[in-house]
């Protein structure tokens, strides 16, 4: 069964939650992304950066398995997830 839309932004924001309170991986991912902590204040509803926290997220799959122990959620769900904020479709940076 596929994620929702909604449930694809609410798993983002357990995401940007779980980083946030992460003191290794925030200034990672501030540094790898150029944002700054009040775009994560402000940009918190917006699916292009809900995208790139998930993005962050399965950089590593240490980070995703942390993720989604401390979450009880299955270990596919972040990429489920991704794939419904960008519409369906891959990103590809070639």
């Amino acid at each position: 069964m596929a994620i929702s839309a909604e449930s694809a932004e609410t798993l983002a924001l357990k995401v940007l939650g779980w980083l946030v309170g992460n003191e290794e991986l925030l200034p990672v991912f501030l540094g790898a992304t150029g944002a700054t902590t009040e775009d994560l204040r402000e940009r918190a509803g917006e699916s292009e950066f809900l995208s790139s926290v998930l993005d962050f997220l399965m950089l590593d799959d240490s980070w995703v398995v942390d993720f989604c122990d401390a979450n009880a959620v299955p270990y596919d769900l972040p990429g489920q997830a991704r794939m419904q904020l960008s519409g369906g479709s891959d990103v590809h940076w070639t």
